[in-house]
């Protein structure tokens, strides 16, 4: 195992169908995260706490965070200006990212782990942007701040404020398209392949809508809610169990799969697991909460 896959969690296994593989391109244990913290050229951390329900994650942050962690306001500095047009959550301009990333002390050549402590499903948002803008050497720390005081590391209280990095996101720079797909109401509404709806079963359902202006979901799409991504513990289910439910859903046939959530947060979480067993997903930044604003566009309710 040389030093790039060590620090990367890779594992000199051939599991079937390489689902190790592709897995560790996304995920990365906290055994190997201590032992790559452990380097000359460690990965920067980013603590990004979020909820629904508390959406300021900073208290959370500042009473227990992985060594040396610089917390990430997803609301601030993960999306865009909120507006019924664009959705709660819209993808930043690729400028303002960067910058943000330069704020976080990310440098050029530098890999980026991003955790929290809600089995990813905020952190991931980080991983995708920041896939999204160019960046490869982004992973999620599988089973997040639990899982890391599971394996008995360290854990930092109070601030860390880093200097400024210097990292080039290449979407920013104009060097290259996105890194990652995206898909637009427009395209949604007429997608040829599978449409997965991340929320809550009864959210989509339309039995309840807590933040949103209309409830029940996209016509045609399916109901997989990003919890069922996760075992018990709050890591991703085994690879071999996410296929099997991702081939139940409709997923894993060649079909294009596009995922959806409320506002684009979790729904990156479900484009994480899909990655994780070599299935691509495009991304619908505007997801419910654009969507169920235009009174145009048709909602339906039930399983």
């Amino acid at each position: 195992m040389n030093d790039r896959d060590s620090r990367h969690g890779r594992r000199d296994v051939n599991d079937r169908d390489g689902w190790d593989d592709r897995r560790t391109e996304v995920l990365v244990t906290s055994a190997a995260l201590a032992a790559a913290l452990a380097r000359p050229a460690p990965p920067a951390l980013l603590d990004v706490r979020w909820t629904l329900a508390e959406p300021d994650g900073r208290p959370a942050y500042l009473a227990g965070h992985l060594p040396g962690a610089v917390f990430v306001d997803l609301e601030r500095e993960l999306a865009g200006p909120p507006s019924p047009r664009h959705g709660r959550h819209p993808l930043p301009a690729p400028a303002d990212l960067q910058a943000a990333a330069r704020r976080w002390g990310v440098r050029a050549g530098q890999d980026v782990v991003v955790y929290d402590d809600a089995g990813g499903t905020s952190a991931a948002r980080a991983w995708w942007l920041l896939r999204w803008a160019g960046l490869p050497g982004v992973r999620i720390l599988d089973g997040g701040l639990a899982a890391w005081r599971a394996a008995g590391e360290r854990v930092d209280t109070g601030p860390v404020d880093p200097p400024p990095g210097d990292v080039v996101l290449p979407l920013a720079a104009g060097t290259a398209g996105p890194g990652l797909p995206t898909a637009d109401a427009d395209a949604v509404a007429h997608w040829a392949g599978v449409l997965l709806d991340a929320r809550a079963g009864e959210r989509y359902r339309g039995e309840v809508e807590p933040v949103d202006p209309r409830a029940g979901h996209i016509p045609g799409a399916v109901s997989a809610p990003t919890t069922e991504n996760l075992a018990a513990s709050g890591a991703f289910r085994p690879p071999a169990e996410l296929r099997e439910r991702f081939a139940a859903l409709g997923a894993a046939g060649g079909a294009p799969v596009a995922v959806y959530c409320g506002s684009g947060v979790t729904a990156a979480h479900e484009v994480a697991a899909l990655a994780s067993v070599g299935i691509p997903a495009a991304l619908y930044p505007g997801s419910w909460s654009q969507w169920s604003a235009d009174p145009d566009r048709p909602a339906a309710t039930g399983g």
